[in-house]
């Protein structure tokens, strides 16, 4: 089994991190579930302690940290609970964006604040028609002068509602062939003229994390708002589409070791029968399978984390990664809530929250489906 690197500072980061959202999170978390969203407040504070971006460089407010420190916060954030995965959006997902293609003078105008929480990040690539399709978005950015007009709607953005800068998957080019060689990303920012929020969505999980449509109606953004090249946008986002399922198969993980944590504790505690239902055979054998495929999926990834770590091509190996871990989550959820009877339909119990909020995984940054499609077309089937 290949081993994650870590050093005497990454363990130093990953106890004072644990000791902070013990403080600030945990104990908030059903708070924010009602409330529908993670409080900019909170935000300012993961700045002020360094847990915002970490692998930003020192010039604009990061610490230019390896890989390694974002694994270890998108561990910890999950152990409380996958409505943070916003935070793991802005850190791993959105920022890198400005970090690989952005230029100077847009990095020193938005870095230093997701740095410090000041400005929450979105990207909006899915819209009300298409989702893993993405050659075919029907959002549109014409350029007028120093600006581009910006028509369409996009859906099911995270962090949507509280996003001060979203980069938003656009064509630029209408008639170009193929048709993804027209797609550009342009930033995005709150106060845009013709860019307006629409509903926060109501969903079956993530019940804390604000999910959003947005609306863009001849929004002008500046030309110097364009993120790289002009065209190169799928290919930009491709390229960053491997860093993301990633963190989808931490998420994955993380959440089906927390689940079985749970089930192990509740069978020792609960009886029937006259005995625990931890002494019944079936339940001892529905507990060691889920055990050893975790195994298994943890050792999967530590072996994803150091390919992707030395920049290795491994789109195959992640989207295997992506889909196995998400479908093991949801089986484990399923099978975590049976072993707690009727008290794991009850809200009081975690795993109740962990059931409803494990199955958009396998959606999100790409179906497993999609993930299954990849694979296929790798094999050279």
């Amino acid at each position: 089994m290949s081993e994650l690197p870590f050093t005497h500072e990454h363990e130093i980061f990953r106890k004072s991190l644990k000791k902070f959202l013990e403080k600030e999170a945990r104990p908030n978390y059903e708070l924010w579930e009602r409330e529908g969203r993670i409080p900019r407040e909170f935000w300012k504070k993961l700045g002020e302690k360094g847990f915002l971006c970490p692998g930003v460089e020192e010039k604009y407010g990061g610490f230019q940290a390896d890989f390694l420190y974002s694994f270890i916060l998108n561990e910890e954030f999950e152990r409380v609970g996958t409505s943070l995965i916003g935070v793991g959006l802005h850190n791993d997902i959105v920022v890198p964006y400005i970090q690989a293609y952005g230029t100077d003078e847009q990095k020193k105008r938005w870095l230093p604040s997701c740095v410090s929480g000041d400005i929450i990040t979105a990207i909006a690539m899915t819209e009300p028609e298409v989702g893993s399709d993405l050659a075919n978005i029907r959002t549109t950015a014409i350029k007028d002068g120093d600006y581009y007009v910006l028509n369409g709607e996009k859906t099911f953005i995270t962090n949507g509602i509280q996003a001060d800068l979203i980069i938003v998957a656009c064509k630029t080019n209408k008639t170009i062939n193929p048709p993804h060689k027209g797609i550009s990303l342009l930033a995005v920012e709150r106060d845009t003229p013709g860019f307006k929020r629409g509903k926060q969505l109501k969903k079956v999980g993530l019940h804390a994390q604000d999910t959003a449509e947005l609306i863009f109606e001849d929004a002008r953004v500046p030309v110097t708002n364009i993120i790289g090249e002009e065209g190169k946008g799928f290919y930009y986002l491709m390229e960053k589409l491997q860093q993301e399922r990633i963190l989808v198969c931490i998420s994955a993980l993380v959440a089906g070791e927390e689940m079985l944590k749970q089930a192990i504790s509740y069978v020792k505690e609960r009886k029937a029968f006259g005995k625990r239902i931890s002494d019944f055979q079936s339940v001892q054998f529905r507990l060691a399978e889920m055990a050893t495929e975790l195994k298994i999926g943890r050792t999967f990834l530590q072996e994803l984390i150091i390919k992707h770590m030395k920049q290795n091509d491994i789109v195959t190996e992640v989207s295997m990664g992506k889909w196995w871990l998400t479908e093991l989550a949801k089986k484990i959820s399923a099978q975590c809530l049976q072993l707690h009877g009727g008290y794991g339909y009850m809200e009081e119990y975690e795993i109740a929250r962990r059931y409803r909020d494990t199955p958009v995984m396998a959606i999100y940054a790409g179906t497993n489906e999609i993930m299954k499609t990849i694979i296929a077309k790798n094999l050279g089937i």
